[in-house]
């Protein structure tokens, strides 16, 4: 008992001798230490800042790049479409000259048999006229011959 008694009390007497001397020791250790802290702080702060603008950065390119690839996406679509509908266009131009060049030969065929027929009715209005013209002239001549033979 007596020897742990004997070194707390050695223990004791040393920590009294030597605090005064890390009280004084200590404010510029402190110091030191806090400038040391200050300094990785302003250091942490910088890369982490640079780190953050660094990612933002490369966020702000990904979009960029998605963002173009988007718009040539959607100007191929728009190019496709419009490929398509120019085909559909030439496709409804070709069916509507050939529509007008039916109804153009109908037309035709229509006006060749109405001119035709027209003409053939013509040419028999003619005749009738032809023959009845000759029956009056023969009707006349009748009676210029029955006159002729009644005054002789």
């Amino acid at each position: 008992m007596n020897r742990p008694l004997l070194s707390a009390l050695t223990v004791l007497v040393a920590s009294a001798a030597i605090a005064p001397i890390a009280a004084a020791a200590e404010p510029a250790s402190f110091n030191i230490q806090s400038a040391r802290l200050e300094e990785l702080d302003a250091r942490t702060k910088n890369s982490v800042h640079k780190l953050r603008i660094e990612h933002l950065n490369n966020q702000t390119k990904a979009i960029e790049d998605i963002q173009a690839t988007r718009l040539e996406a959607l100007d191929a679509r728009t190019k496709a479409v419009d490929n398509l509908q120019e085909a559909r266009l030439d496709a409804l131009d070709a069916r509507t000259k050939a529509v007008d060049n039916i109804q153009a030969e109908r037309l035709n065929a229509l006006d060749a048999r109405t001119k035709n027929s027209v003409h053939k009715l013509r040419i028999e209005h003619l005749n009738n006229q032809t023959k009845a013209v000759a029956n009056v002239q023969e009707a006349r001549l009748d009676a210029l011959d029955a006159r002729t033979k009644s005054v002789q």
